[in-house]
């Protein structure tokens, strides 16, 4: 199979490349420097300045599309302006230039977020689950949206919703990792909040499920076992062998990251139904191992 991916420079790319081992592989990036596993050069694309050259998709079998601006950012007005046109407007000119393309790929494995959901306590949220209000999930909605628009040329759409993604190489592991090693590690606000969290590892494999068996729609890139804020931060904790007693208050959280710190108090108690209902099982589904397989990977 030949699959073009676009956002192959992140921590899930460079990961997502090494697994697709026996496939043939093109990168499409902004950077000409951007690392490719298989040795072959990046196709030049810039996803806000239109759609790419047609050639690069012609005859590919499928496209995953991870590119986008970080969330895990200060929202400040221009900072949401960049996640907005990356996520809305990239999406866009990419199923434009899937539209030029010939023969088109038979499948679009279209990256979103379980923001889409927004606040919802301890709401038990499956991919049938309405979309939530404020800025993250309407941009979810738009995002997935512009996704939806390739199914009309005959294309299988999957949209898979990502949860807290663990890795020590990157992601929000890697950042609570220096605190928490030090000692200095604690909850987020109360620490009730949920959080839907996925090992790389098991996400990587469910984007090669979903494009190598007959997925289509939403799909949510989650363990079975999502766990609360301080259920997270006592695991972790125990894992390094470490005690974890500082909590990060509210608004201390709000007076660094503003708007976005919702998010961080808020979560989602997410399940991914519909990746165990097409037959996907997950190889990390409990926290407690998963932590300990990321960290002895770390060492």
């Amino acid at each position: 199979m030949k699959i073009a991916i676009t956002g192959a420079s992140g921590f899930i790319g460079r990961r997502l490349q090494a697994a697709l081992t026996g496939h043939s592989l093109a990168v499409l990036s902004r950077r000409a420097d951007t690392r490719v596993s298989m040795g072959a050069a990046p196709l030049l694309w810039n996803p806000m300045a239109g759609p790419p050259d047609p050639a690069a998709l012609s005859g590919t079998d499928a496209v995953i599309h991870l590119a986008g601006e970080p969330v895990a950012q200060r929202w400040t007005a221009a900072a949401k302006a960049r996640i907005r046109e990356s996520r809305v407007t990239g999406t866009a000119n990419l199923v434009r230039g899937l539209g030029r393309s010939n023969p088109r790929p038979s499948v679009l494995v279209c990256a979103s977020a379980i923001g889409y959901y927004g606040a919802r306590g301890d709401e038990v949220l499956d991919e049938q689950a309405s979309p939530g209000s404020g800025f993250l999930p309407e941009v979810c909605v738009a995002w997935e949206r512009e996704a939806q628009t390739a199914e009309a040329l005959g294309i299988r759409v999957v949209r898979v919703r990502i949860g807290i993604v663990l890795a020590p190489e990157g992601g929000a592991l890697q950042r609570m990792l220096p605190p928490f090693r030090a000692g200095l590690g604690g909850p987020l606000g109360a620490g009730k909040q949920w959080m839907s969290w996925i090992h790389l590892q098991d996400l990587v494999s469910l984007f090669r499920h979903v494009l190598e068996n007959p997925v289509s729609g939403a799909v949510n890139g989650t363990a079975p076992h999502p766990v609360t804020n301080a259920e997270f931060t006592r695991q972790l904790a125990g894992t390094l062998r470490r005690p974890a007693f500082l909590p990060v208050p509210g608004f201390a959280l709000r007076a660094l990251f503003g708007e976005m710190s919702e998010v961080l108090l808020s979560g989602q108690r997410v399940v991914p139904f519909a990746a165990e209902t097409s037959g996907f099982r997950f190889a990390w589904p409990e926290l407690g191992p998963a932590l300990r397989h990321l960290l002895a990977e770390s060492r």
